[in-house]
């Protein structure tokens, strides 16, 4: 099933590179365009999965691109072997 696309380039950009390391998104919520969340749930952040919200119109879409691909790259459960610890 496809999801819809976001209206900032800089953000799809970056849900795109998410959905490459495994995540999942999920487009819908009350205040926020979407979810996006953890592909492991082994204890990663006391037990449940790791999700980011989705703002489906950022004050700044280049900030808000970098802290999803931020959330992705410092999750604590998935073997990322240039993450620091």
């Amino acid at each position: 099933m496809t999801r819809s696309t976001h209206s900032k380039k800089e953000v799809e950009e970056a849900l795109s590179y998410a959905e490459e390391q495994g995540w999942r998104i999920e487009v819908g919520g009350s205040h926020c365009w979407g979810q996006m969340y953890c592909p492991n749930n082994k204890g990663c952040r006391g037990g449940m999965y790791c999700r980011s919200s989705i703002n489906g119109s950022p004050r700044n879409a280049g900030t808000h691109a970098k802290q999803i691909r931020k959330a992705v790259d410092k999750c604590t459960d998935v073997d990322n072997p240039t993450a620091d610890g």
